[in-house]
């Protein structure tokens, strides 16, 4: 699929940096008086806190049990809810930090977070360093609480994906000298994602970076050549791995093994075939009662559909859609008005919210593989909320200084 908003094959070399010299072009859509109808999008801020506000009702939900039931937890049932609700006024506040931070700014800093970030995932695999937590060593211990590197990668990797692409425009239908570079890197940071292992932070981290390339006019051929070489590594990576293959297996019969490999796609299953139409009503699910495994987690939209029904999940699930739509809408503004880099980065984040969302539902409802990724913006997870707003907030920013230009302002 060819989405809009494409780059032109060749820019001057200062709008292609910073565009600072675009201004609104005849044609751009003001309010009476001569200023947009409101200073920023208000579909796309409705959509984000509607997802906010269920994520935080629906994790408080589908954690009682299991915090109640815990000694860690103090057996307290609203342990989970504290938590979530600090890490999302923590997430508000550095969103509006974000949001404060002018695109042009987030330009300059956008290798050198990448550079942290790859940092950070070499740190969490040094033994004794990194925590491990079922099998997996994806956390660093900062007291209280965990850092999740892979969860902030996702929005570093948007940020330098748009800013290559746009320093590399005039060479970006070459293999070599404009595709090339960034596979190694995606590459490299693969391989330290897989080692933790993290796969579908790879996978999403991989889709948002050769996503932005493809957006930002990345020859055709090379795009279609590589996604098939994808297909096949992934392939390749999963049946050498043998919990990736077991997954595999399960999803594709999870009733054969209902008490083993299909034990958690069994489970959500029976939890949205107990939620019909409208639920059995908020706080009246069976399967978070220690049935479903990662309730308040990973599988937080088994929750919401049993709970909810068919209806909640459908409002969830239209709320993602406004969300991603108004995302790329703004990117494709920004486009227009030659903010390259700003627009390349809102669909950036549009993209990375739109997959993992996808990737999250789709596990839930059984059409893909059990994968270790929250549902964004909802799930409980505290690296994974504040990188959600401080992706939020930026795309916030890029919404907001184009408006600003379709004013005649700087932006």
């Amino acid at each position: 699929m060819k989405f809009a908003g494409r780059l032109p094959g060749r820019l001057s070399g200062a709008t292609r940096r910073t565009g600072a010299d675009a201004r609104a072009r005849p044609g751009a859509r003001f309010a009476p008086g001569g200023t947009p109808a409101q200073e920023l999008d208000l579909l796309l801020i409705w959509s984000a806190l509607g997802l906010l506000l269920i994520g935080l009702v629906m994790v408080y939900s589908a954690s009682i049990a299991t915090a109640e039931g815990s000694r860690f937890t103090g057996y307290q049932s609203h342990y989970f809810l504290m938590r979530h609700a600090v890490f999302l006024a923590i997430g508000i506040g550095l969103g509006l930090v974000s949001f404060r931070l002018p695109m042009a700014r987030w330009q300059q800093l956008a290798p050198a977070l990448f550079v942290a970030g790859v940092v950070l995932l070499i740190v969490v695999l040094i033994p004794g360093v990194g925590r491990e937590v079922n099998g997996a060593q994806r956390w660093l211990s900062l007291g209280p609480v965990n850092l999740q590197p892979s969860e902030l990668m996702k929005i570093f990797a948007a940020l330098y994906a748009a800013d290559y692409t746009v320093r590399k425009l005039d060479v970006m239908g070459s293999f070599i000298r404009g595709f090339l570079p960034m596979m190694v890197v995606i590459l490299f940071v693969g391989f330290l994602l897989l080692s933790e292992p993290d796969f579908g932070a790879f996978v999403v981290i991989t889709v948002v970076a050769f996503g932005v390339l493809f957006l930002g006019g990345v020859n055709v051929k090379v795009f279609v050549l590589l996604a098939v070489a994808a297909v096949i590594g992934f392939m390749i990576l999963i049946w050498t791995s043998p919990y990736r293959r077991d997954r595999i297996f399960g999803f594709m019969d999870p009733w054969q093994d209902a008490f083993g490999k299909g034990y958690q796609l069994s489970h959500s299953l029976i939890a949205f075939g107990r939620g019909e139409w409208f639920g059995v009503g908020l706080g009246g699910s069976v399967e978070k009662l220690f049935y479903l495994p990662e309730a308040h987690t990973d599988f937080l939209l088994a929750v919401i559909a049993e709970e909810l029904g068919f209806v909640g999940v459908m409002v969830v699930v239209a709320l993602f859609a406004v969300l991603v739509h108004r995302a790329f809408i703004v990117g494709r503004e920004a486009i227009r008005l030659e903010h390259y880099f700003s627009g390349l980065v809102a669909q950036g984040i549009g993209l990375w919210i739109g997959v993992q969302s996808f990737i999250n539902m789709g596990v839930n409802m059984g059409l893909l593989p059990t994968k270790g990724l929250t549902l964004p913006l909802m799930s409980f997870g505290g690296s994974g909320i504040v990188a959600n707003c401080v992706g939020l907030g930026i795309l916030l920013r890029v919404d907001w200084e184009n408006r600003q230009l379709m004013r005649g302002g700087r932006g």
